[in-house]
């Protein structure tokens, strides 16, 4: 079983209140609302899933479960060669700039905590051009000792909460209708996590051309909610 200091710190992690940022971006689901792809509560709740199971499970939720195992193999070879490739999958602007200020932001919090003086959070923070969110996420959780599933569950729910208080402003939609969204994320998660850790180099990819022309289309949105 977890122990709950490491289960505590996986909640901290997922937790919208961690200073990284995630609740700023709503990751083109705001430019798919703008575009009437997205118009209401299941529409929202069929486009996460579709993001969660085609891009988080084949793309960051995979680079994550295999940097934490660079991270606790001590391998900074391999985890750089991970943080450029998940800098190669970012195929707008905006997509980039999550990855790494997220990713900073994270290593600065790293920073101030009491593991800061571990080498592995210095080799983090050199990594360039920066550290990114997929691979600071990893490392923070072998910092926590959690396991491999545990830290990507946290991972993908707290990718989940984000996504699902981005939908509400969003849409908009109200709490409730978000609750429900999340409990269809959440019920997903557990396969999704399956398939991320069992997925090699070859099978690892960042293929959603819809999503990336619609991350595209917001940095220049004439009106936005989120950061661009």
């Amino acid at each position: 079983m977890t122990a709950p200091a490491t289960l505590l710190r996986l909640m901290w992690l997922a937790s919208p209140a961690l200073p990284v940022g995630g609740f700023s971006y709503s990751e083109g689901l705001e430019a798919a609302v703008n575009a009437g792809l997205v118009t209401k509560e299941v529409d929202a709740g069929d486009w996460l899933l579709a993001q969660l199971r085609l891009a988080q499970a084949r793309a960051d939720l995979a680079a994550a479960a295999q940097a934490h195992r660079a991270w606790s193999e001590g391998d900074t070879t391999r985890v750089g060669a991970l943080n450029d490739w998940v800098l190669g999958t970012r195929e707008s602007a905006e997509f980039r700039l999550q990855a790494e200020q997220m990713g900073r932001s994270l290593v600065e919090w790293l920073r101030n905590s009491e593991q800061a003086l571990d080498t592995r959070v210095a080799a983090c923070a050199a990594l360039a051009p920066a550290p990114t969110w997929p691979v600071a996420y990893a490392l923070a959780t072998v910092l926590a000792q959690a396991p491999a599933r545990e830290a990507l569950l946290a991972l993908a729910f707290g990718w989940a909460e984000n996504m699902a208080q981005a939908a509400m402003k969003a849409v908009p939609l109200g709490q409730a209708a978000a609750q429900r969204m999340l409990a269809r994320l959440a019920q997903a998660i557990p396969a999704v996590v399956d398939e991320a850790l069992d997925c090699g180099d070859d099978a690892r990819q960042a293929h959603a051309p819809m999503l990336a022309i619609l991350s595209a289309r917001h940095e220049t949105q004439y009106s936005r909610l989120f950061r661009s």
